[in-house]
């Protein structure tokens, strides 16, 4: 679909506006300096702050000793970047020379802000209609990213709502016209289903929530899909990794992560199971060592989420931390750590590359959070893991058709940072000992088999579910983890109480051809969407946002996991860990946030001392010299006016050494930033009721 002119939308602030059709622009005067960014000189130049993924800053002007004296500098809302409000605002800004760009609402449209103020700079948005509409991977998106050679051309590059790259001047807000097809490339091109049939660019199912990684003059995009619980056809899009000249949009390599004939694990898709399925994408970020040249890329599970008895094998490289030259994209390595993935253990986080000591032996080492809540450490040179993995036995599947791996790989260090699985009685509820007893009465109707517990065809009359921990929610979900480089500690936060009863069932007649996928058959149907489905500017589903939704059917089944209104898993519900990357162990944890309102006010718990039970959820954080930071996942009520906190823990201790309080939940990643002297501190919120907004603190200008 040809780009539409009335979707060019360049608004920056100056004091004439100069109209050319329906682009606006106008140049602001700060510009960017010559040279390279990088947090030393104050920036936030990736997604990640740096290419290694650390998410960390050395700035300290703010610091446990003023923290709790911030306030908020500047905020801005997303509202109007659409035709109606976004409600999961999921974007972290770059921050280069005290300029901002990133992603708002629900046309994904790409901002600059001043730093100083929050001032809009310039807007971009590229109106895509049905594309967009339909699109796999909807919401803003979690940003953008830059590059510049240093001399003055400095550009913005994002993936739109339809999967097209983009490329934006920096300054102004115009597309690099130079670029690709008029400043686009479009990413559907080269998407193929089967042995090698193209999928359509205007409906075939692809997408991108996730940055571009840019290093050096190559530009490398992953790709992501619908949510995997309820696919139409276990033959969808096949995931890909490709590098473009990110001057001119070239196509420089592409690594299939579902290997073809010939290729390095082909034969683990059984039965030429290959050709007939997909997903496997790359829908988090990348890291790179730049000086080894080499990328890594976390991959994602294969079609189907729950049910693989249409790819019988371990099926490469799903689930798998794969390693590639930079240059060529040929596989160097790979470890795949969920083998025949059927349990949403996606490889969420982006890897984080750490030069670690261990026994007084220096390794360039990588190490992967995840939604096990394990930290997979491996020498990022050769792959050999840090420490020992050993293949374990685990349950086996009795669903038809399905053939599950008889072993899975667990690591001997570090510790898991989080619960991965239920360790009955001692994971379950123990305010009383009758809410204990009734825990295992719940449990009497799911099978409970460890970790790697397989989806059991659910039964209204027999077992409802396997039990499981992690799964789609985390663990450590798509926020990721952060490290510090000088101390060698890599800190995550993670969902402690995420346990799911996994079932699988019999489609509907007509809808899939997969023999089962996510569900109970003693329930009514519900396509599982996925977050965001439906939000994009011109979806007819968006119209619906925000409004209320019909109740379950009165005579639905009243199962779940819950006993008297509480998790069946006791506290903490959320946790921050410090793992010390030279010894591989843990060196701290403490519950993250604290009690939710829903807990406190639980009439089966008055007069009981319950302490900070923490919260569920996952969200990303900041390392800065002396702190981590990060918000609240949810609202609270009870120590402060309804809303969420913003908190710095003390990096050696894990002790919460201030707060500052937010209108919403934290929805994005936090980074930092300097401008003008001045340290920033920048996070998105939102959820409920409350729509997208960017909010940024800093310390009194008398401080």
């Amino acid at each position: 679909m040809p780009r539409n002119a009335n979707g060019r939308n360049v608004l920056l602030t100056t004091a004439l506006s100069v109209v050319l059709g329906a682009l606006w622009i106008a140049i602001n005067a700060s510009g960017q300096g010559p040279g390279l960014p990088s947090t030393q000189k104050g920036d936030w130049p990736y997604y990640t702050a740096d290419l290694k993924g650390t998410k960390y800053s050395p700035l300290d002007q703010i610091n446990a000793s003023n923290f709790n004296k911030l306030e908020v500098a500047w905020r801005f809302k997303t509202d109007n970047m659409g035709p109606r409000p976004e409600y999961k605002l999921e974007g972290t800004p770059v921050a280069i020379n005290g300029n901002l760009y990133v992603t708002a609402g629900t046309r994904r449209s790409v901002i600059s802000l001043d730093g100083k103020t929050g001032e809009l700079n310039w807007s971009y948005a590229l109106r895509e209609g049905n594309r967009a509409a339909i699109a796999a991977r909807q919401l803003s998106g979690r940003g953008v990213s830059f590059w510049t050679d240093g001399k003055g051309d400095d550009r913005v590059v994002y993936v739109t709502t339809g999967y097209r790259l983009v490329e934006i001047n920096a300054h102004t807000g115009a597309v690099i016209t130079s670029f690709g097809k008029d400043g686009i490339v479009d990413l559907k091109v080269g998407m193929i289903t089967g042995s090698g049939q193209q999928i359509d660019l205007e409906t075939g199912e692809a997408g991108l929530h996730s940055t571009p990684l840019i290093v050096k003059d190559v530009a490398i995009i992953g790709s992501s899909f619908k949510e995997g619980m309820t696919p139409v056809t276990h033959n969808n899009t096949k995931g890909l990794v490709r590098a473009y000249d990110v001057r001119t949009g070239k196509l420089l390599w592409t690594f299939n992560t579902i290997p073809k004939p010939g290729e390095f694990g082909n034969e683990t898709w059984e039965n030429g199971s290959w050709a007939t399925n997909g997903n496997t994408g790359v829908w988090t970020q990348m890291t790179v060592d730049e000086d080894l040249g080499l990328v890594y890329l976390p991959v994602e599970d294969p079609t189907s989420d729950y049910y693989g008895g249409h790819r019988p094998g371990n099926n490469l490289f799903g689930d798998s931390l794969v390693c590639v030259d930079l240059k060529t994209g040929i596989r160097k390595w790979h470890y795949q750590v969920v083998h025949h993935p059927i349990w949403d253990f996606d490889l969420s986080s982006a890897p984080i590359l750490a030069d670690i000591n261990v026994n007084g032996k220096a390794i360039k080492a990588v190490a992967l959070p995840s939604k096990e809540a394990f930290l997979y450490v491996f020498d990022r040179v050769t792959g050999e893991p840090v420490w020992p993995m050993e293949e374990r036995p685990v349950q086996q599947s009795d669903v038809p058709g399905e053939k599950t791996s008889p072993t899975q790989p667990f690591p001997t260090k570090p510790p898991a940072y989080a619960r991965n699985y239920l360790k009955v009685p001692d994971d379950l509820i123990d305010f009383t000992p009758e809410m204990r007893a009734q825990a295992k009465d719940v449990l009497a109707r799911y099978r409970v088999a460890g970790m790697f517990n397989p989806p059991l065809v659910g039964d209204g009359n027999g077992l409802l579910g396997a039990i499981n921990v992690g799964n789609a929610g985390g663990g450590t979900n798509w926020p990721g983890a952060g490290y510090d480089p000088e101390t060698h500690i890599v800190y995550a936060q993670a969902s402690n109480s995420s346990a799911a009863g996994l079932s699988v069932r019999k489609p509907p007649g007509g809808f899939s051809d997969l023999n089962y996928f996510a569900g109970r058959n003693d329930q009514p149907f519900r396509e599982a969407l996925g977050p965001g489905f439906g939000t994009a500017a011109d979806s007819p589903l968006a119209k619906t946002i925000g409004k209320p939704q019909p109740p379950p059917p009165a005579n639905a089944p009243a199962y779940g996991l819950n006993v008297q209104g509480l998790p069946i898993m006791k506290p903490p519900y959320g946790v921050i860990s410090a793992i010390n990357l030279d010894r591989g162990d843990l060196q701290w944890q403490v519950p993250f946030g604290e009690t939710p309102d829903n807990i406190v006010n639980n009439p089966a718990l008055k007069g009981i001392n319950i302490g900070n039970t923490g919260q569920n959820g996952s969200v990303g954080l900041l390392v800065t010299k002396t702190l981590v930071i990060l918000g609240d996942s949810q609202v609270t009520s009870i120590t402060h006016p309804r809303g969420a906190m913003l908190r710095a823990y003390d990096k050696a201790t894990g002790k919460e050494v201030g707060a500052v309080w937010m209108p919403a939940a934290q929805s994005g990643s936090p980074m930092t930033y300097s401008a003008g002297g001045k340290q920033y501190i920048v996070i998105a919120v939102s959820g409920g009721a409350y729509s997208g907004e960017y909010i940024a603190f800093s310390l009194p200008a008398t401080d």
